[in-house]
């Protein structure tokens, strides 16, 4: 159990707690030690305040906006803090033109934080590239899309593209500890306790959102300080609170209860009544609909996989039923795909086949493409071997061609997806048995 110190805050109460809390430097930053571990090159270009063009990729409270605000702590350049939902082309102008005027006359650099930069069109986009290019601008752009359908090439040819992790629950817990023990930024001056099992529900119904964690965490504190029903945050708090959470979270959109775990693996553990139970808590208590089924197609292709193709059909089908229908008969498609998704055979195989094959991405770098899989479009490539080799499948027997390999030489023979036992898998797996046997 973590307890708040006796303290008192000098920080304003009308501070959202995620904002009071966001870390001042590398050493506060919880999670993404791919990108900022002990030596890392990006943690030492921080150090050394050499950090070039970046685009940070990763979902919402993942830490995309704390990074470039260390950043901006370290850094002796310039930083100026841009949205792309608030600011236009014009006011860009006014930025890169002060950016020009202070390299010229002054020889200091400009970094120029462009908060979710997918939200730029092209021609927008496009208007970055030469302050870019001729160094009036360092730019460091914040994204949950995918940027390579939402960032232009050219730019993001001249940045180095990071992918930031979600939080862990093990993560978050830790931030929310660290808030109620803080009494300079965090919630110390609340004395109020809070029970490590509490903290670890309200972690885990995060979704990976460190932001959406720590409001949720202040208010059920202030909620608990507020109605004095106790000095500590337990799960009769929780569970007390929810009467109450559904306006209160309508009102702000940001939050999402702590039953959205409970939903997961209720489906993971084929419990039907469980998983709708769940499900139902979620909606009476003012859940966004699609948000649940977003998380029914992100489970159907990662818990059911080919055990049950048809899980992925389902899920997609309700959401569309959902988008066509709304509320209240929209319940029903989304009731329909929780119980088939919780009812089918699940594995794990395509999400296990993932990270082995990124791993061998990663181990292996960039390697070159036989060339007998090379399609020889032009004269020039077919008289350099683009194609020569290749052996059309569908001219043998099963229309498999026996002892042939389709990756690159360097790792021919690697295994990557291995089905399981369950469901219609068990087929694929025996396909592939036979396959690989030959």
């Amino acid at each position: 159990m973590e307890h708040a110190a006796e303290r008192g805050s000098t920080t304003s109460a009308s501070v959202p707690l995620a904002d009071r809390m966001r870390p001042r430097d590398i050493s506060e930053i919880v999670g993404q030690r791919h990108l900022l571990g002990e030596g890392s090159a990006l943690a030492r270009a921080i150090a050394q305040d050499r950090v070039g063009s970046l685009i940070l990729w990763g979902d919402p409270g993942c830490g995309k906006t704390t990074l470039a605000h260390v950043i901006s702590r370290t850094t002796k350049a310039v930083f100026v803090p841009f949205s792309a939902v608030l600011g236009g082309v014009a006011d860009l102008r006014k930025i890169v033109a002060s950016a020009s005027d202070r390299k010229r006359l002054e020889g200091k650099r400009t970094i120029l934080f462009v908060d979710e930069i997918h939200r730029f069109n092209r021609a927008q986009q496009d208007a970055f590239l030469p302050h870019v290019e001729n160094g009036t601008i360092t730019l460091i752009g914040a994204t949950t899309e995918n940027p390579s359908f939402n960032v232009n090439a050219a730019l993001l040819s001249r940045a180095k593209v990071l992918r930031l992790e979600p939080l862990t629950s093990s993560d978050i817990a830790t931030l929310l500890r660290r808030a109620m023990l803080d009494t300079e930024r965090g919630l110390g001056e609340l004395k109020v306790d809070l029970d490590d099992d509490v903290a670890q529900l309200v972690a885990e119904s995060s979704d990976g959102d460190a932001r959406r964690a720590l409001n949720h965490l202040e208010t059920l504190a202030q909620y608990v300080a507020q109605e004095q029903t106790g000095a500590t945050i337990t799960k009769d708090v929780l569970s007390a609170f929810a009467d109450h959470a559904a306006l209160l979270y309508d009102k702000r959109g940001e939050e999402h209860y702590n039953v959205t775990s409970a939903f997961i693996k209720s489906m993971r553990g084929s419990d039907p009544d469980a998983a709708l139970y769940w499900m139902m808590r979620m909606l009476d208590s003012g859940e966004d609909p699609l948000f649940i089924s977003r998380r029914m197609m992100i489970f159907a292709s990662e818990d059911v996989g080919n055990a049950d193709p048809r899980g992925i059909q389902v899920a997609t089908a309700a959401d569309a039923s959902f988008r066509r229908l709304g509320m209240p008969e929209g319940i029903y498609p989304l009731a329909n795909a929780c119980l088939y998704l919780a009812c089918c055979p699940k594995s794990d195989g395509v999400k296990r086949a993932i990270a082995a094959a990124r791993a061998a991405v990663q181990q292996h770098g960039s390697l070159p493409v036989p060339m007998k899989l090379r399609n020889a479009v032009t004269g020039l490539m077919k008289g350099q071997g683009y194609g020569e080799g290749y052996k059309y499948a569908h001219d043998f027997e099963d229309h498999v061609v026996v002892g042939e390999s389709y990756l690159p030489d360097a790792i021919e023979g690697a295994r990557f997806y291995e089905p399981t036992d369950q469901g219609l898998e068990q087929h694929i797996r025996e396909r592939l048995r036979r396959i690989r046997a030959k």
